[in-house]
């Protein structure tokens, strides 16, 4: 007698977060190239019509509790804030209460996604970056003419260096995400889909004089390696370490101007770095003047021209406007958060999100402000990937099992 098979009943909510992944992933090469300030909008309209799949877990309290905690300070911190917008709607409170639960929810659409879904998003958003690769090194020998063609077709004409700023942005997100992107192809193309992103993103980098890419795709496989091979401790440490990070950067530039001559350091390296030593040392002068409650959201903006419209820092910044009480929530953020990639095994999903947190994070220290919408969503979308991925582990084992039993019933 042949035994049936009953079907699992069907849910609408995991198929339907599944296509919400799959529209991310279609548009988020094509945004990456064309406009990086949409990641903003993709990240929350994606967690927008993901809502119904908001959930929390114990282990996401802490983490959750931390950015509640920072927004809280943050929105108080205006009180005194030297900085006002024109329009209420423009100020950086207003976005970040929407960021909040928007980022949110798509992280728990990914969570929620039906596994084959979110298996064929990530294949398509593999391929679609190694797309982007190809696209980014014919833009670097041709100086953005891909770019500058579409621009003028669909809008108005541009300036070559203004076309090939904004091409190098992308530079930035393909060092950012190709860890995790590559991950998504199938296992016997990943590691060459991953070598493509790295040459594209570095080679288009170098050539459009970008510095901190290049860096990234250099730190990127070092922190892998060490989570992979250290599976237990290496994100523990790599908490402990940012936390330290977001904790002790004042006391670091200080310590730096004792022992040195600061000014002599600053011209004797590349201009745009120089500024940044200055930024900093500003930044720290500010800091001592209001340690505990700092001088509110987006005082940065006020410092010109010792500090032009961020400090290039996340944890001066951070200390500079919301004092230690954000640096400390900042640091309870990071601290619980990326042990979280801990596993008893070697994880290359773990390894890869812990790759792409740590690029996250070095753009952070040296290159944009701590609440630029897009690359706060861009972060968001780092923990997006890892989720889908573990979310679309189970995928091939189901397929085994339907697969086992349809031959178990013949």
């Amino acid at each position: 007698m042949t035994p049936s098979v009953v079907a699992p009943p069907r849910d609408r909510l995991s198929a339907w977060c599944g296509w919400l992944m799959l529209g991310m992933a279609v548009l988020a090469p094509i945004v990456a190239w064309l406009g990086p300030l949409a990641f903003a909008i993709l990240v929350a309209g994606v967690g927008l019509l993901g809502l119904p799949a908001v959930r929390m877990t114990d282990e996401d309290r802490p983490a959750l509790i931390a950015l509640f905690a920072l927004l809280i300070w943050a929105a108080v911190s205006t009180t005194w804030s030297p900085y006002h917008p024109k329009h209420v709607e423009d100020g950086t409170i207003v976005k970040m209460a929407f960021e909040l639960p928007l980022y949110w929810s798509a992280i728990c659409a990914a969570r929620r996604a039906d596994p084959r879904l979110a298996k064929l998003a990530l294949g398509v958003l593999a391929f679609g970056f190694m797309a982007l690769g190809a696209v980014l090194l014919v833009e670097a020998t041709t100086g953005a003419q891909i770019y500058r063609t579409l621009h003028v077709a669909l809008y108005e004409p541009i300036r070559p260096d203004f076309a090939i700023r904004n091409v190098a942005q992308a530079t930035f997100i393909v060092a950012l995400l190709w860890p995790l992107a590559a991950l998504g192809a199938p296992a016997n193309l990943w590691p060459w889909l991953a070598a493509f992103m790295v040459l594209s993103a570095g080679i288009a980098a170098h050539v459009f004089l970008s510095d901190a890419p290049v860096v990234a795709v250099v730190l990127a496989p070092i922190v892998g390696l060490a989570v992979y091979r250290w599976p237990r401790g290496a994100p523990k440490a790599f908490g402990g370490i940012v936390a330290a990070f977001f904790l002790t950067m004042p006391a670091l530039v200080w310590g730096v101007r004792a022992l040195s001559d600061y000014t002599e350091l600053e011209s004797a390296i590349p201009l745009s770095w120089g500024e940044r030593l200055s930024y900093w040392s500003h930044a720290v002068d500010w800091i001592a003047d209001k340690p505990l409650r700092g001088w509110g959201l987006d005082a940065s903006r006020m410092f010109g021209p010792g500090i032009v419209l961020h400090p290039h820092d996340a944890a001066l910044q951070v200390w500079l406007e919301l004092g230690a009480i954000g640096a400390v929530s900042a640091a309870v953020f990071w601290g619980v958060t990326l042990p979280r990639l801990a596993r008893p095994a070697p994880s290359l999903a773990a390894a890869a999100a812990a790759a792409s947190s740590a690029v996250f994070l070095l753009f952070l220290a040296l290159n944009f402000g701590v609440w630029q919408e897009y690359w706060l969503a861009l972060g968001a979308l780092v923990a997006v990937l890892a989720a889908l991925h573990a979310r679309a582990a189970p995928a091939s084992a189901t397929a085994a099992l339907q697969s086992t039993s349809t031959h178990y019933s013949e």
